[in-house]
């Protein structure tokens, strides 16, 4: 597993060998110290340190099932990676009119494209009567 990762960050150069160290001391770090909390519906994995230091509150994590993105992680589990709750907030005291957590999609397909954006077409509806446009000296 490690020598493939390994690898393929070579592929990719400076970056890729800088991204590969960070995941594999990431991945070390939570074999030693890292105590599994959970998983959510996308497939990251939560942990925090299996033991406490006196004086200190325990460190918290998510490991990102794919690409690390950190809008991938829904409200229950944020709220506990950044100790406002003691534990995730359980996914069936959801009210109905909540909707399901979804990842940021900026930048993607799916992001949102108003009438009239070049990736739509690039034409939208003329202005109505009730604009005016300003001309200098009026």
């Amino acid at each position: 597993m490690v020598a493939g990762k390994l690898r393929r960050a070579m592929d990719r150069g400076a970056e890729g060998l800088y991204i590969c160290a960070m995941t594999i001391g990431t991945w070390l770090h939570t074999r030693l110290f890292g105590r599994s909390v959970g998983t959510d519906a996308d497939g990251n994995t939560y942990y925090e340190t299996s033991r406490a230091v006196a004086g200190t509150r325990t460190r918290r994590w998510v490991i990102y099932a794919g690409a690390p993105e950190a809008t991938k992680v829904p409200p229950e589990w944020h709220s506990w990676l950044h100790y406002t709750t003691d534990s995730p907030l359980p996914v069936a005291a959801r009210r109905p009119w909540q909707r399901a957590h979804q990842a940021n999609a900026t930048g993607t397909e799916a992001s949102y494209r108003p009438p009239g954006h070049d990736y739509s077409g690039g034409t939208r509806a003329r202005a109505t009567g009730d604009y005016e446009a300003w001309s200098p000296g009026s």
